[in-house]
């Protein structure tokens, strides 16, 4: 039987998948690789470990999941946005990627936002102002380095564009995850020449743009008989995760909304025309030419709960983090709805939607003589879905929201979606496909083999499976909870910036 193969390049881990032809995950495996944070506002990962995992995790899948009943002829890839990885002429890294939790840029942001350039950009590229942002990143790059090393630089190009490269020996870029860059023109489809020029690149320093369902790259020779594969393989240049997530989950027409909390998270809407807000506050990410995915991103979901964990939950040789999450979620079970009065700031990152402030910090508030460690735990839970529903109830002002699904590692765990639920006060559905990303980018691929006649076809194949519906009693409560948590959000932004400065 056939099937397609996807490649999900992820913040913590990469996840290679195989979905038959009616979309059915057939079999899975994954790696993991950490992030390095040198200096509180750097986060780098190590491209070669990446990549060596994406090896292991393939030839797992292939190996021991397929075996010789499935045969694999489309391998399609998504992966996290924001990363730049500087290379020379020969394809080699010069560092380690920067990713998107890295903020060493935000001075560059700060002054750009804040200019006639900084509000032309955001209109021509879609995405807002902020060190996150690849566009910043080479800004930092090419004014803090020395002249001699960034000349240097062949390309600045994506983990993903690393990943395909080593693959298959040829740089592309799809449109999807170009328009996460900052540097691309997200209505022309081109490299924005007033973008590069703020960079200091030339468009050559740069991969070429191709479309998301772009299939002319080929597996290099080694890597077919490595893993066994046809030479007829079609290799699918495919697109980010976070537009893959959303046409995994069914959401690629107006009125429904997608929430995603994986490691960052984000609340995302489809359209055929891209969100205008003044003040900057959305993205707008191109999914197919025409198609806009905008939203909000955090970057405070799962990887503040992992640090909760690491920090205060159980350690040692033998350490299971998935074990771990489920009997911390099991105390915070037995905590009623607002944490008896605590109140978690997540920003261990910073944070992006809808503050925009590189300096945001973490915070428990409200802390008292009988609040025990499971009190905590459900602060922290409850602290990252008010950070979600604030950028839901800002994207609600643009835009109607008649549906709501979720999706991602964390969002998809019991105690997460009853609470995002109730903090919403509105049903959430969770689909038969939780990796939605890998599940979108398999449509992509059945798509382009002829499966389905377009995108909306194939998103209108997801069904539900799971409802949570909202408790009224405790919608109420959160909406006190969460409205000290937007006063407390902004009202603290000046002692951010002073804890920061003494930070270093």
């Amino acid at each position: 039987m056939e099937c397609v193969i996807t490649i999900d390049i992820g913040t913590t881990k990469v996840k290679a998948s195989a979905f038959d032809f009616s979309n059915n995950l057939i079999g899975a495996r994954q790696g993991s690789y950490p992030t390095f944070h040198p200096q509180p506002d750097y986060s780098e990962q190590d491209p070669e470990q990446i990549f060596l995992t994406v090896l292991y995790a393939l030839k797992g899948l292939i190996n021991d999941e397929l075996s010789k009943k499935y045969r694999p002829v489309a391998l399609v890839f998504s992966a996290s946005m924001h990363s730049v990885l500087p290379i020379d002429k020969h394809g080699v890294p010069l560092r380690n990627a920067v990713i998107w939790a890295d903020n060493r840029g935000r001075d560059e942001a700060t002054t750009l936002k804040n200019s006639e350039l900084g509000v032309k950009l955001y209109e021509q590229t879609g995405t807002p102002i902020h060190p996150m942002s690849p566009l910043v990143k080479i800004r930092w790059f090419g004014t803090n380095s020395p002249t001699a090393w960034f000349e240097k630089v062949f390309k600045f190009i994506s983990i993903k564009e690393y990943i395909v490269y080593q693959l298959t020996g040829q740089l592309v870029v799809d449109h999807s995850l170009a328009s996460s860059t900052g540097l691309f023109n997200i209505h022309h489809l081109s490299w924005e020449s007033s973008a590069l020029d703020f960079a200091g690149i030339k468009p050559q320093q740069l991969s070429e743009p191709v479309a998301i369902d772009f299939d002319e790259l080929k597996l290099k020779k080694e890597y077919l008989r490595l893993f066994r594969l046809p030479n007829t393989l079609k290799v699918i240049a495919g697109a980010s995760d976070g537009c893959l997530a959303t046409l995994g989950a069914g959401v690629v027409t107006e009125g429904d909304a997608t929430i995603t909390i994986g490691s960052s998270g984000a609340v995302r809407v489809a359209a055929k025309q891209v969100l205008v807000d003044e003040k900057q506050r959305f993205f707008n990410y191109i999914l197919t030419e025409g198609t806009y995915i905008s939203g909000g991103p955090t970057n405070n979901g799962g990887v503040v709960f992992e640090w909760f964990v690491q920090q205060f939950g159980a350690s040692g040789l033998h350490f299971d983090m998935d074990y771990a999450v489920q009997q911390l979620l099991m105390e915070a079970e037995r905590v009623p709805a607002g944490a008896g009065g605590l109140l978690f700031l997540p920003y261990l990152l910073g944070e992006r939607a809808p503050l925009w402030n590189a300096n945001a910090r973490g915070a428990y508030m409200g802390v008292n003589i009988t609040h025990e460690r499971r009190h905590f735990i459900r602060a922290t839970v409850e602290g990252i879905v008010y950070e979600v529903y604030s950028i839901g109830k800002l994207l609600q002002q643009y835009r109607s929201i008649e549906n709501l699904y979720i999706n991602g590692a964390y969002a998809t765990l019991p105690l997460f979606a009853q609470i995002l639920s109730d903090v919403f006060g509105k049903t959430v559905y969770i689909n038969d496909k939780h990796d939605s990303a890998s599940a979108g980018a398999a449509l992509l691929a059945l798509t382009k083999l002829g499966k389905y006649e377009d995108l909306v076809a194939a998103a209108q194949t997801i069904k539900s499976v799971e409802t949570y519906s909202a408790n009224e009693k405790n919608h109420k409560r959160y909406g006190q909870f969460s409205e000290i948590f937007d006063r407390l959000s902004h009202k603290l932004a000046d002692d951010f910036d002073a804890l920061v400065a003494l930070q270093g």
